[in-house]
């Protein structure tokens, strides 16, 4: 079972963890990675742009001048696409740009992904320590004395919520709940901070 280094908030070793099995992979595949990540991404695009075609601007659609013998080119309206005022020849239009990426292979890549930071020796487990009120300066003192490489990812319980406040505006940090870290976020981290709280939560036991 790979093994998690737990620390205190002085940055001291104080035990191992032994994380289950099931949650992390040591081989990754790029590829699944690369296509779950671009799934994450494209799940995220608000997917509203938008702009009017030729028959949806004002305009009237009468000919502005007759077909011969004014010396103009010839025209048929006024709202077509290279004239001022026109509507666009192919316009971009409200969509959803998610795509399906199946279950298992979803679960497969957070396994790949977590398994990497793991093995890189970068995650560590945050004990004994309790936020009362919400206060960056300690959460800076705290990730000062780990030692730990930025891009730094922090994951806590969502009932942490002073602990995830006090992280929150550091630099090269995010900081999330368990339930909203993505494959993206791990793979984007070098080093991550878990509570014991998230641990239970992502081993499915009781926070």
């Amino acid at each position: 079972m790979p093994a998690i280094t737990k620390i205190d908030e002085k940055g001291a070793v104080v035990g191992e963890h032994e994380l289950a099995e099931r949650l992390v992979e040591a081989q990754a595949n790029i590829g699944l990675l690369h296509e779950v990540v671009r799934a994450e991404q494209a799940a995220a695009r608000q997917g509203t742009a938008a702009a009017k075609s030729r028959g949806q601007v004002a305009g009237s659609g009468a000919k502005p001048w007759r077909q011969k013998g004014t010396g103009r080119a010839r025209a048929g309206s006024t709202r077509v696409p290279h004239w001022t005022g026109g509507g666009l020849a192919f316009p971009p239009v409200p969509r959803d740009h998610s795509f399906k990426v199946n279950k298992k292979v979803r679960s497969k890549a957070f396994r790949m992904a977590l398994g990497n930071l793991v093995e890189s020796g970068g995650v560590r487990i945050l004990t004994d320590t309790e936020f009362a009120e919400p206060s960056t300066r300690r959460a800076a003192a705290i990730l000062g004395l780990a030692e730990l490489a930025a891009p730094l990812l922090v994951i806590a319980s969502p009932q942490e919520v002073n602990l995830l406040l006090s992280f929150r505006n550091l630099p090269d940090t995010r900081v999330l709940p368990v339930s909203e870290v993505q494959v993206q976020d791990y793979l984007w981290a070098r080093s991550a901070v878990f509570t014991p709280a998230a641990v239970a939560l992502l081993e499915g036991g009781e926070a």
